[in-house]
């Protein structure tokens, strides 16, 4: 398959061992697209975040699962990350990434009026990951994601923000590209051609 010039630049050379992708609203017709595009056997691990009411049970992993052809579950508190897994944040816990690369849960306060917090997340898998992670924002109504998806790239991480002008919410893809400068500012559909390309044959 022949890459877009852009693309191909910005994945020259590099390896990656984790995929995070976070969302709000609209993030789940979001992750409706992108996930169903990761084929049977691909190898890397990814984490998704979207906001879930504290006080609620996420189904989000079960409703994934039904879909997928990868295995899928909520990231439970010290867990190692496993090759070829999608992982979704359970409701009313900070998720985490410590540096042996295992989950991490916490009650500590909301950021951004968020628990769990994209934020956090993005900010322990930059630190664990360094430029070995690929980080995705998508649809949102708040800023968070900015400051981790800024954190990833100053560790060297790769940052794909979705295209603002497509998003249902706009704000959180918006206010990401006002902190920082992502590698990437892609609609959905290039999105989801992306996301395959990031395991190395």
């Amino acid at each position: 398959m022949s890459l877009e010039p852009d693309i191909s630049r910005v994945l020259a050379g590099r390896r990656f061992e984790l995929i995070v992708i976070g969302g709000s609203a609209g993030g789940f017709d979001a992750l409706l697209t992108l996930l169903p595009a990761l084929p049977a056997g691909f190898g890397l691990p990814a984490v998704c975040i979207l906001h879930v009411p504290d006080g609620r049970d996420s189904l989000l992993a079960q409703l994934f699962n039904e879909r997928l052809a990868l295995p899928v579950r909520e990231a439970r508190d010290k867990e190692p990350i496993e090759p070829g897994t999608i992982y979704f944040a359970g409701a009313g816990y900070h998720l985490s990434i410590e540096q042996d690369r295992s989950f991490s849960l916490s009650c500590e306060p909301p950021v951004q009026y968020a628990r769990p917090s994209i934020d956090v997340l993005l900010e322990s898998a930059a630190d664990a990951y360094g430029a070995q992670l690929a980080a995705v924002l998508l649809s949102g109504a708040n800023h968070d994601g900015a400051d981790g998806m800024a954190q990833v790239r100053a560790c060297g991480g790769l940052t794909v923000v979705q295209d603002p002008r497509e998003a249902q919410s706009p704000v959180m893809p918006a206010q990401a590209i006002l902190r920082h400068t992502p590698d990437l500012v892609l609609p959905l559909a290039r999105i989801a051609a992306l996301l395959p390309l990031l395991e190395k044959p």
